[in-house]
């Protein structure tokens, strides 16, 4: 496959183990059948249950000297770092050699109705940044072989296995990161592939990696738009080859386990991974697998991978910020080869030059304001797959979505109300249509709960309020959608009697009229209360702060030694 391509450097292979061997992610799964690609079945029994290259490459800018040259030159230590945890270094490289190695892709290639606005700027005329980071599965050549094995699925579409949108503040004082498992079932948008044509129709319900293999990182990309409304600036999708340099560049990785681990069945399932307890430095294979070891973390899940990798994470760019090593041009030049040759990134981010401009801005947050966290999940109705979780979900969305810092350490921001424009009917004039979305993953939906805010709204004067009696798929917070910027003015009225904030009266070609979607946030009651007026991270999200050196992962005892 063109985009999976990968030219980085040969690798040892790591044993027997099939599961997935790329830099932090997880091996893929049949969307369908609940078996890993490499026909391992999800475990059910330990579970926390709450929980080529495309389209060419850059030409690089003409030639400059003396001082100039070398000022353009000078850049990060390893790009791979810099666009995961903003990590800026020191080194004389080959630009337009470097912008050679780069692989460029659209970065959005859905539906455009489903794409997400961009954020507003600050007073200070600042705006927020948001890359989508993605692992590829990708089998496609010696080296993922010997890494990945699975050589049945040698040459298939790769699928997006890794997924993380690291959010910088608009003002760069702090950094979220939000992964999502790569069970999760979703609803992924129709994607077009920009290089064959072909379009791919959208799916109400498939596992989130399997949008990489409809087009390309583009439709990843609008898959996440399309579920959190956060509108997405870059992509960058990496391999393994980056992360095993890197993890050598450093001189190892500090990594935690509060007792022995070895990572292995009798069956010759696991990453092989073998550490004594405490803390050790990885790097290189070892680095591999502790980024790819799922059986002996935890109950075994990908969530639990998911946090051993945050742990990496954090602990790479400490370890980055303080290695004065990394001075070392030869080393330096040999990282810079590989990181740029594990990168397919999109158009705004298709050189060296804007990679370190985006390194800059990452460099100035501060290790202790980076907050790595998980997509709140439940598991679905199977065991096999995860859903996003009920409001929590849905909440940690709209904290990224409103740039609130997940650390907590914000001063509370008041939000200038944006004049509404007057209503064109009067109360009693203003038809709102009302429908039911309080199904939840988990839980049917409430009977007859349009009929009752439907009923509501007649008693407050508006007497064309009527309820439809079907319902809605999932719909995690309650909504009022209006057909055209003439009826803004009857939503927003509509909204302001019931309490639902301005936030979501949002405008769709999906509606006429004006509709109120009484969402899961809206089970009970008559008077709506808006999550808006709790800013602190959900729980469930498992916040790790990048400045907690005494993290651990806990070792499954069924896997000591």
């Amino acid at each position: 496959m063109r985009r999976a391509h990968v030219r980085g450097p040969g690798a040892q292979g790591v044993g027997k183990d099939r599961e997935l061997a790329h830099s932090s992610v997880p091996a893929a799964e049949d969307t369908t059948s609940g078996t890993a690609r490499d026909g391992e079945r999800v475990p059910r029994q330990r579970r926390q249950g709450d929980g080529g290259g495309r389209r060419g490459r850059g030409d690089g800018p003409r030639r400059a000297g003396g001082r100039r040259r070398h000022r353009i030159l000078r850049w990060s230590a390893a790009v791979l770092a810099v666009v995961i945890v903003g990590t800026a270094g020191a080194g004389y490289l080959y630009y337009r050699h470097l912008n050679d190695n780069l692989r460029k892709d659209d970065l959005n290639i859905g539906d455009k109705k489903d794409r997400a606005a961009a954020p507003r700027a600050n007073a200070a005329g600042q705006t927020p940044l948001n890359i989508l980071l993605i692992g590829s599965d990708a089998r496609d050549s010696k080296e993922n072989q010997k890494l990945g094995g699975a050589k049945d699925t040698y040459g298939t579409a790769p699928r997006a296995d890794v997924q993380m949108l690291l959010h910088v503040s608009a003002d760069r004082t702090n950094m979220s990161v939000v992964s999502m498992p790569r069970d999760t079932l979703l609803a992924i948008p129709e994607c077009t592939d920009p290089d064959t044509g072909r379009t791919y129709a959208a799916s109400t319900s498939a596992m989130t990696n399997a949008s990489l293999e409809r087009g390309g990182p583009g439709c990843t990309v609008a898959t996440w738009e399309k579920l959190t409304d956060i509108h997405i600036d870059h992509f960058v999708m990496v391999d393994f080859a980056g992360v095993v340099s890197m993890a050598d560049a450093v001189g190892g990785v500090p990594v935690c386990v509060d007792a022995a681990i070895y990572s292995h069945t009798s069956s010759g399932h696991g990453s092989g991974l073998k550490l004594r307890k405490g803390t050790t430095s990885v790097q290189g294979k070892q680095a591999l697998q502790w980024l790819r070891t799922r059986y002996g973390f935890e109950d075994g899940s990908d969530i639990a991978r998911t946090k051993a990798q945050h742990m990496y994470m954090n602990s790479m760019v400490r370890q980055l910020r303080a290695n004065a090593t990394l001075s070392n041009p030869g080393k330096l030049r040999a990282l810079a080869e590989t990181a740029t040759e594990a990168l397919t990134v999109d158009d705004g981010l298709g050189s060296v030059a804007k990679l370190y401009d985006l390194s800059k801005e990452l460099k100035k947050v501060p290790t202790e304001r980076i907050t790595m966290t998980t997509m709140p999940w439940v598991y679905s109705s199977d065991g096999n797959r995860v859903l996003p979780r009920p409001t929590d979900a849905a909440k940690l969305f709209r904290l990224v979505r409103e740039d609130i810092a997940l650390d907590g350490k914000d001063k509370k921001k008041t939000a200038t109300p944006t004049a509404a424009p007057e209503p064109a009917h009067s109360d009693d004039r203003i038809a709102v249509q009302v429908q039911n979305g309080t199904r939840t993953s988990t839980l049917a939906p409430v009977g007859g709960r349009a009929s009752a805010i439907a009923a509501l709204l007649v008693g407050k004067g508006f007497d064309k309020a009527t309820a439809d009696s079907s319902t809605l798929p999932v719909r995690d917070e309650t909504v009022i959608r209006y057909a055209d910027a003439a009826l803004e003015g009857d939503a927003r009225r509509v909204a302001k009697v019931l309490g639902i904030p301005a936030g979501q009266v949002k405008r769709s070609t999906d509606v006429d009229g004006v509709t109120l979607v009484v969402g899961a946030d809206w089970r009970s009651g008559t008077k709506y209360t808006s999550a808006d007026s709790d800013d602190t991270t959900p729980k469930s999200a498992g916040a790790l702060n990048g400045a907690d050196t005494k993290a651990c992962m806990h070792v499954d005892p069924d896997y000591t030694w």
